[in-house]
């Protein structure tokens, strides 16, 4: 349920950028969302389409590009691939064998851009 606040916060990002620069239909609006971030993309869409009807967003695509985990070993300054299935087992960097992982991407989500008709 946490998905309606954010997509709360998505529609009046695009309502507000769309104003700003005078148009009058957003048509689409591109989301980068990490693997990580528990969002549900079906969830999104559909508190999406209920709180933007009647507005200039109504009928705007979502268009969502997800981000695998990656970390960074912060004792060789390595970056590598994380896969859920690891966690299985003990977590160390590839290269080096270090346990001083940061996590450096995977858990963004954000608005990219925004598509309008003006």
């Amino acid at each position: 349920m946490h998905e309606l606040p954010v997509t709360e916060n998505i529609l009046a990002i695009a309502l507000e950028e769309a104003a700003r620069v005078h148009a009058r239909k957003v048509t689409a609006i591109n989301l980068v969302v990490g693997d990580m971030a528990s969002i549900v993309d079906d969830s999104v869409q559909f508190y999406f389409d209920f709180l933007s009807k009647d507005t200039p967003a109504a009928g705007a695509a979502l268009n969502f590009r997800r981000v695998p985990p990656q970390l960074r070993c912060e004792e060789c300054d390595e970056h590598f691939d994380f896969r859920m299935e690891e966690l299985e087992q003990s977590l160390a960097c590839p290269h080096c064998g270090g346990s001083r992982l940061e996590m450096v991407s995977g858990t963004e989500f954000y608005v990219e851009s925004i598509d309008v008709d003006e």
